[in-house]
């Protein structure tokens, strides 16, 4: 494995670390803010998504300890690194909420597939297999959220 291919796997590592945790703190903001006729059903499932993206957090954060680099350390780390959009509008429909969560669960599969190849080229098989699980679990919210939306 080269000193550049592992450095780009654990740079997309952090990338994937750093939105699964925006991606999780966003899901529970419109997990705590939805409102309307559709609440309990979107309560619900905002908290079934948000505890899905989060359990996948120190599985991420390994793997890059795993390859002898350093994750991130802070709000501000994750900051830098993270391609999910902040959404501070707690006054969103129902549906809007469902529609940008899709959209991010969709972009987060294309980092994984983009991911995937930094781990064969890194030789990191374990990342690898992991990289599967974690894409199978994403396009299944963005099915679950698509279903949502008809």
């Amino acid at each position: 494995m080269g000193d550049n291919a592992k450095k780009a796997l654990v740079d997309g590592l952090n990338g994937l670390l750093a939105d699964h945790l925006a991606l999780y703190l966003k899901t529970k903001n419109f997990h705590w803010h939805v409102k309307g006729r559709e609440f309990r059903d979107l309560h619900l499932l905002f908290d079934e998504q948000a505890t899905a993206i989060f359990a996948n957090v120190d599985v991420i954060a390994e793997r890059v300890r795993k390859n002898a680099a350093n994750t991130l350390t802070s709000i501000g780390s994750v900051a830098a690194k993270t391609r999910i959009v902040d959404e501070d509008d707690t006054s969103l429909a129902p549906m809007d909420m469902v529609e940008r969560l899709r959209d991010d669960n969709a972009a987060l599969v294309k980092s994984l597939k983009e991911l995937k190849e930094l781990a064969g080229d890194a030789g990191d098989n374990a990342t690898d297999g992991l990289i599967d699980e974690w894409t199978d679990e994403a396009e299944e919210r963005v099915w679950f959220l698509s279903s949502v939306l008809g």
